[in-house]
C-alpha cells in the first residue's frame, strides 16, 4: 500500500526554461541510496548543473546536488555522484535518437516525489542564444502591459490621468 498519494515537489530548475527551449519532456525514476532519498525528503537538493547523458545504453543524471544526509554516517552518498536513471527501452531508444542531433541536451526540470518514489522530469531541450533570451523577455514584458491594460479597462479605471 502507498503510503504517500500524489506529488511532492523537491525542487526546480527555473532558469532552464530562460536558458533552453523545451521539445519534448520525459518523467524518469531515480536510483538513489537511503541517504539520498532521506536528504531528498527533508526537499534539499539543486538542479542548476545538471545534465543527462546516454552511457552504454544507459541513462545518467550527472551534476546534480543532493547535500550529504545530516544524520547519516559513514553510509553517506558523495553531493555529486552520477544517479543513473530509469525509463522505458522506447524512451530511451527515442532519447537517443534525439541527442543525436545537433545541439540537443538534456536538462532536469524538476525533482520531485510521486506516490512515494523519487522523479525527475526530464527535457529535451536546445540552447537560447543571448538575442533570443532578450526577445523572449520582451515578449512576456508586452505580454504583461497588455494584461494590464486590459484589466484596467475592464475594471472602468481610464489609463488618463
Amino acid at each position: 500500500m502507498v503510503k504517500e498519494v500524489g506529488r511532492k515537489l523537491i525542487a526546480q530548475n527555473k532558469k532552464a526554461r530562460h536558458d533552453y527551449s523545451i521539445e519534448d519532456v520525459f518523467e524518469c525514476g531515480l536510483v538513489l541510496t537511503g541517504t539520498e532519498v532521506k536528504s531528498l525528503r527533508l526537499g534539499r537538493a539543486s538542479l542548476i548543473d545538471g545534465f543527462a547523458m546516454v552511457n552504454k545504453g544507459e541513462l545518467w543524471l550527472s551534476g546534480v546536488h543532493i547535500p550529504e544526509y545530516t544524520e547519516g554516517t559513514w553510509t553517506n552518498h558523495s553531493p555529486r555522484r552520477d544517479r543513473k536513471l530509469l525509463v522505458h527501452r522506447q524512451e530511451l531508444d527515442r532519447l537517443i535518437g534525439k541527442t543525436k542531433e545537433g545541439g540537443l541536451t538534456l536538462i532536469p526540470l524538476s525533482l520531485y516525489f510521486k506516490d512515494g518514489k523519487a522523479k525527475i522530469e526530464l527535457a529535451v531541450a536546445r540552447g537560447k542564444k543571448s538575442h533570443d533570451k532578450r526577445a523572449a523577455l520582451l515578449e512576456r514584458q508586452v505580454g504583461r502591459e497588455v494584461e494590464r491594460e486590459v484589466s484596467r479597462r475592464r475594471s472602468g479605471k481610464s489609463g488618463d490621468r
